[in-house]
């Protein structure tokens, strides 16, 4: 049976969360393998909407265990609330599995990421302030505090106070805060091992056991391809892997068992935060993208700057990732423009350029260079099959295809969990 990783191949925030929740009915896990509560999914389900932060979207899915891996940093405050928020609406979340090996995001990590933003001034990074940087530094630096520690107060102080040797000397020499004292941090954590501790397992062999017993497995990226931190637009990115190949480090799922690896596209870019985006739009048109496809960050509330499709950046996802399939959502924001700009490649220092700049110099300076498709204003969100789409709708979507150098398997038309035309089955 396939295991899928289902991924943003723009700079998030593509629908990632309505694709999960398409094939949670169809898989057995998702697993959310990176990032922190700094990625949110918002999922439609009949006429109930679901904001996600941390929280894998298979968790709306009866049958589905849910799973967050190794390679995900955990607020355990913020996953609490968001496991009482579910429960009360009536979602069972009981299965939600949590890999012991996850990082956990403390305060003084929330407070490092703020105070360096601020410290930064026009040189920030525009990050959410969550702690999700700092957390992960510490995991690389060997001083991070991991989920299992709950469960050990002994180590757990001892961990607390190795990480805030450092930083305390930075907050008050660089900073001018006050220390941070270890034992309220272990006090506090310690606060959350109980309500956790029937959660918490080795989600690695749970998986690999699965796999071994021919269960469906989705592994679900936070944030999207241009925001990795290996191979997105540095530094205006995330601390963690949303690429193909975080599935397997953030989980413990080795490569050979990766069967499919799709790709979310919206049908226009959009991006949170600083950094270069060669196809933003200022103007009247970027004003009713952002208000048609109500493009505002489900985590942060903030306003997404918004573009046209980039032709460019979706190859280089299709190649980084190794795609095999696309799901195209928001089609339905497009519908009512006459014509509708693609951009196919870039005019770099008076060069067309058609893959995505290894330099960064170059991809600031990255002018877009746009084909004109025609457009279409008729009423898309019926639409069950690809025939029922008008047809300069679907030409645009085998333009984009073509562009793209992966199939387009399924077409987002509207915000709902029905409202998706599917080309090719993701699990045939």
């Amino acid at each position: 049976m396939p295991a899928l990783v289902l991924l943003g191949a723009q700079w998030g925030d593509e629908g990632k969360g309505k694709a999960t929740d398409l094939l949670g009915g169809s898989v057995d896990y998702v697993v959310r393998y990176q990032g922190g509560n700094n990625a949110g999914h918002t999922v439609v389900v009949g006429d109930q909407t679901y904001a996600l932060h941390l929280l894998p979207s298979g968790i709306l899915s009866p049958g589905c265990v849910p799973v967050i891996g190794n390679g995900v940093v955990v607020d355990p405050e913020v996953l609490l609330a968001e496991l009482s928020g579910l429960g009360e609406r009536g979602v069972d979340t009981s299965k939600l599995l949590i890999s012991g090996n996850a990082h956990l995001i403390t305060s003084y990590h929330a407070t490092l990421d703020k105070v360096t933003e601020r410290f930064l001034g026009k040189r920030k990074i525009g990050t959410t302030g969550r702690g999700i940087g700092p957390t992960y530094a510490d995991k690389i630096n060997r001083v991070g505090v991991r989920v299992q520690d709950l469960f050990d107060e002994s180590i757990l102080l001892q961990k607390v106070e190795a990480a805030l040797d450092h930083k305390n000397q930075v907050l008050a020499k660089l900073y001018n805060r006050r220390a941070i004292v270890a034992e309220q941090v272990v006090e506090e954590l310690l606060g959350y091992a109980e309500p956790l501790r029937d959660h918490v397992t080795d989600t690695a062999l749970v998986l690999n056991d699965a796999l071994d017993a021919d269960k469906v497995v989705l592994f679900e990226g936070g944030q999207g391809t241009l925001l990795d931190v290996d191979h997105g637009t540095y530094p205006f990115v995330t601390s963690s892997n949303p690429t193909a190949g975080g599935a397997c480090t953030g989980s413990g799922v080795g490569p050979t068992r990766i069967n499919r690896v799709i790709g979310i596209l919206k049908a226009y870019t959009t991006r949170v935060g600083a950094g270069p985006f060669p196809t933003e739009l200022f103007d009247a048109d970027g004003e009713a993208l952002r208000d048609i496809g109500g493009e505002r960050g489900v985590t942060t509330g903030r306003d997404r700057r918004c573009g046209w499709f980039d032709a460019v950046i979706s190859r280089y996802a299709t190649r980084v990732n190794g795609l095999t399939d696309f799901f195209l959502t928001k089609l339905d924001v497009l519908t009512g423009w006459e014509r509708i700009p693609v951009c196919v490649a870039y005019e770099i220092d008076g060069k067309r350029v058609e893959e995505l700049p290894y330099n960064q110099t170059d991809f600031h300076h990255a002018k877009p260079i746009y084909d004109y498709l025609p457009g279409w204003s008729e009423d898309i969100t019926k639409a069950k099959r690809f025939g029922d789409l008008p047809k300069n709708a679907q030409a645009y979507v085998k333009a984009l295809e073509e562009m793209s150098g992966a199939p387009i398997s399924a077409i987002g038309v509207g915000p709902g969990r029905d409202e998706t035309i599917q080309v090719n089955s993701f699990l045939g």
